[in-house]
């Protein structure tokens, strides 16, 4: 049977890479090795985070799946950095674990012209350097000419518990996929391994919730979706203990049995997420390390350990565990582990994320060397629009870093490659006052409109959205404030009280002062009838209104060389006038364009313009 898009993996690149196919008209199918895991959180299941969150609502307002089985799902929200600049905001969710995976299949299912199968991709066909279909490993063949790989950990996935234990596996219960990463190594792809890990999860009815620190949630009613107001479920806590001076000596004892630091791993780990061996070998002074106990959801009582990620024998885990305040009795229900797989440097793929080597071929998520649901979601989500674009004979959609922090993930990607699992953080974002969680629809939504990823309904929402946002500037510029009816609720938040009547957009200013509680039901303003989402934008934009002019001016003087193309076959090896340096990272990139050069590591601006007088040069001696 003939596909637009076949999508290899179900997990968070797979389901949104599938989801964008169909949504623009591709005829898509997914293949992964377990249907009941399709959206499957392998490791904590929490949405969001720093710069995470705001990808999540960058997906979302793309008409993505992950927002809308976040917020379906979550029992537990908080928005983190609130006492920072609005740049780095985070949303996150806490989500049931078995029920965001169910809403994720049935997001799916929803889809017209989506097909759903279970089985294991045994081969890519091709023909040539191109590609026609996948075969799977019952015999099963599919044709396409436009094929999505997302199989995370599976690719010649293998688990360490300890330093004698390894298993063959994707994730823990899962199968790894061996013969389709040997095709792809025989094909000429380089293959690195890379190593990431889970802590182990508990059961909750045996904590000590005493000993612990409680931590409550937001109910103030933040959420992912731009598109519905999903309240969730029942919320639960969480809790904090700590990793003290007991479990450095239980680890450092042990440190020879540890998969890692016994020697049967040689692969790089991600650096922002250590193993409790990582943090007690690299900060032996610390005085302890926090451990958060997470629920797994609303159906049972298992708590996952975040900040005990292992690769020690379970009996050292049990060990360890016991040494945690509050867990003493805690009975573990499942041994953390480590993992290496393969992936594939990503300075292999076109900003499309299609393969450079294999026509039809795109690669999304942790294969790309990246990790976190988030970053997996934001390229599956560009590798399916893509995709179904180049399957209708399109140009591919290329998302800008002034754009979307998708933008800046993709361009990293394959601009200047990993030397370890890639994460998104607000610093690698030289535009992130214009990129804020706020904002994510006001700025993509109009593009998936134009790009038709949008129904009819999620349409007209976003006009409304954009409508309700230049009213209420409109309103933020013409309101006045009286000092009677202002000045004892501005006295009560610390901040001065007015002399006479004042702008609202200047008395917004004020660090003290949020227009939503402004007309909220004790602020001392009447309610414009403007909802909360629109007043946060605009009060960002004053705030921020000097900031936000320069980043925006930066980003046109960027968008100038941005789009001056390089020809695809320039010979920089040739080009002479260039640094050694430069040539060779120039071959081995190929950018598209002059501003993607320019962010290669290596290029000097001098290589910069001996690089344009080359180009013109070639171009000139090629007239006919």
């Amino acid at each position: 049977m003939y596909y637009d898009v076949i999508v290899i993996g179900g997990g968070h690149a797979g389901t949104e890479a599938a989801n964008a196919a169909s949504r623009l008209g591709a005829h898509t199918l997914v293949v992964t090795s377990f249907l009941a895991r399709v959206g499957q959180m392998s490791c904590n299941p929490a949405i969001g985070g720093v710069a995470k969150g705001t990808v999540a609502r960058e997906v979302d307002a793309m008409g993505g799946l992950m927002g809308r089985a976040a917020d379906r799902t979550t029992i537990h929200f908080r928005m983190l950095n609130r006492s920072k600049g609005p740049a780095v905001w985070a949303p996150r969710a806490q989500c049931d674990r078995g029920r965001y995976s169910r809403e994720i299949r049935r997001l799916l299912e929803e889809r017209r012209g989506l097909d759903l199968y279970q089985g294991t991709v045994a081969s890519l066909r091709l023909e040539g350097d191109e590609v026609r279909g996948v075969v799977c490993s019952d015999g099963s063949t599919f044709d396409s000419e436009r094929v999505i790989l997302t199989a995370g950990t599976f690719l010649r996935g293998s688990i360490r518990i300890g330093s004698d234990r390894e298993l063959a596996a994707g994730r823990a219960g899962d199968a790894p996929s061996v013969d389709l990463a040997d095709q792809l190594r025989d094909l000429g792809l380089e293959a690195r391994r890379f190593k990431t890990g889970t802590p182990p999860r508990v059961d909750g009815r045996t904590v000590d919730y005493s000993r612990l620190e409680r931590q409550e949630g937001e109910e103030e009613g933040y959420r992912f979706s731009h598109w519905e107001d999903s309240g969730g479920l029942r919320r639960r806590p969480c809790w904090i203990s700590r990793a003290g001076d007991e479990v450095k000596e239980i680890v450092q004892e042990n440190l020879d049995l540890s998969a890692l630091y016994g020697g049967s791993i040689a692969s790089q780990g991600p650096r922002y997420c250590p193993s409790i061996e990582d943090k007690i070998v690299k900060f032996p002074d610390a005085a302890g390390h926090q451990v958060f106990l997470e629920p797994e959801g609303l159906e049972t009582a298992e708590l996952y350990v975040n900040g005990l990620s292992t690769s020690l024998p379970p009996d050292v885990q049990r060990r360890f565990l016991a040494a945690v305040p509050g867990l003493e009795n805690a009975r573990m229900t499942q041994a953390g582990y480590a993992i290496e797989y393969d992936y594939f440097p990503p300075l292999q793929l076109r900003r499309s994320l299609e393969l450079k080597q294999v026509d039809g071929l795109y690669l999304a998520g942790q294969v790309n060397g990246t990790t976190g649901y988030e970053e997996a979601a934001g390229q599956g989500l560009v590798a399916g629009i893509n995709a179904a674009r180049a399957s209708m004979g399109r140009e591919p959609w290329i998302p800008a870093r002034d754009e979307a922090y998708v933008g800046v993930l993709i361009d990293d990607l394959a601009t200047r490659g990993v030397d370890e699992p890639y994460r998104l953080f607000t610093s690698r974002a030289e535009f992130r006052l214009l990129l804020r969680q706020d904002n994510a629809l006001a700025r993509l939504g109009p593009i998936a409109a134009s790009l038709g990823l949008l129904g009819n309904d999620e349409t007209r929402r976003l006009n409304d959205h954009l409508e309700e946002l230049e009213g209420a500037r409109a309103w933020v510029r013409q309101a006045r404030v009286e000092p009677q009816s202002a000045n004892e609720w501005l006295t009560k938040r610390g901040t001065s009280p007015l002399t006479e009547k004042q702008p609202l957009d200047r008395l917004a200013r004020r660090p003290q002062v949020c227009l939503h509680e402004l007309v909220a039901d004790e602020g001392p303003l009447d309610d414009p009838g403007y909802g909360r989402d629109a007043l946060a934008v605009v009060e960002m934009e004053i705030k921020y209104a000097g900031y936000i002019r320069r980043e925006e001016e930066r980003a046109r003087v960027l968008a100038d060389r941005e789009h001056q193309p390089l020809p695809p076959d320039a010979p920089y090896a040739a080009f002479r006038s260039l640094s050694f340096e430069a040539r060779q990272k120039l071959a081995a990139v190929k950018p598209e364009t002059i501003g993607q050069a320019a962010r290669i590591p290596g290029v000097s601006p001098s290589d910069l313009q001996n690089l344009l007088v080359e180009v013109r040069r070639r171009l000139v001696a090629n007239e006919p």
